[in-house]
């Protein structure tokens, strides 16, 4: 069953999270239409958070090389980046925000949604970055390596934006294997449960959400 919190109705977006896996393909339709019913004032801004069942997802810049086994099914995702892989124990965040009320500023609001991410795990003890070039959440692995905890994929029409980010809680790794995830090879996955952090979905929301309003003022470059 769903659940939606408001976080404040006067400027913060609809917060609802899923606790039943949502298809890959379910969640592309439902946002196609709450970013026409956002566009046209129709409907509240959201943070949609939930986990697919095992699919592959190709951005704009997907490579066909780039998919080495494709064991689950692969879906356009009509975002930019290339192959992802989503799954149970990962935590998705479908960000749809009106930008024409929040900056304009397509740039900034990828930098602040990294950043989000970025505190979100250091609540937990986890020190993470973003690189230039790079595109995802990194943090230190178990062996000491770089290794990628997070995944970041935007969209943004008629300036609302559409996708968002996800963090690896407890995945199965392996199944990573079957893409070069994000086009980068060089580098592992990691997780929070690969880290020794074990948290439930609820426990990750909630932190999301209080880091939220920091979030949402730096899109208009201020201080929360």
């Amino acid at each position: 069953m769903a659940q939606s919190t408001d976080l404040d109705p006067a400027e913060m977006p609809e917060w609802q999270t899923e606790s039943e896996k949502v298809p890959y393909r379910t969640a592309l339709e439902v946002m196609d239409a709450r970013n026409a019913a956002i566009a046209t004032g129709e409907a509240r801004e959201l943070v949609w958070l939930l986990e697919h069942p095992p699919v592959y997802t190709a951005g704009t810049s997907a490579a066909a090389d780039e998919l080495l086994e494709p064991r689950f099914e692969v879906v356009e995702a009509g975002r930019g980046g290339r192959y992802t892989y989503h799954g149970p124990g990962q935590r998705v965040g479908y960000v749809m925000l009106d930008l024409r009320q929040r900056g304009k500023d397509v740039r900034r609001f990828v930098h602040a949604l990294e950043d989000w991410v970025i505190a979100t795990l250091r609540g937990f003890g986890v020190e993470s970055w973003s690189v230039d070039g790079r595109v995802g959440i990194w943090t230190t692995d178990i062996d000491g390596r770089e290794a990628k905890i997070g995944a970041i994929g935007v969209r943004v029409r008629r300036w609302v934006t559409m996708h968002g980010f996800s963090v690896n809680l407890d995945p199965d790794l392996s199944h990573f294997a079957g893409i070069v995830p994000c086009g980068i090879d060089e580098f592992g996955v990691t997780s929070l449960a690969r880290l020794g952090i074990a948290l439930a979905p609820g426990e990750w929301d909630a932190a999301l959400q209080a880091e939220a309003p920091r979030f949402l003022a730096a899109l208009e470059g201020e201080q929360a």
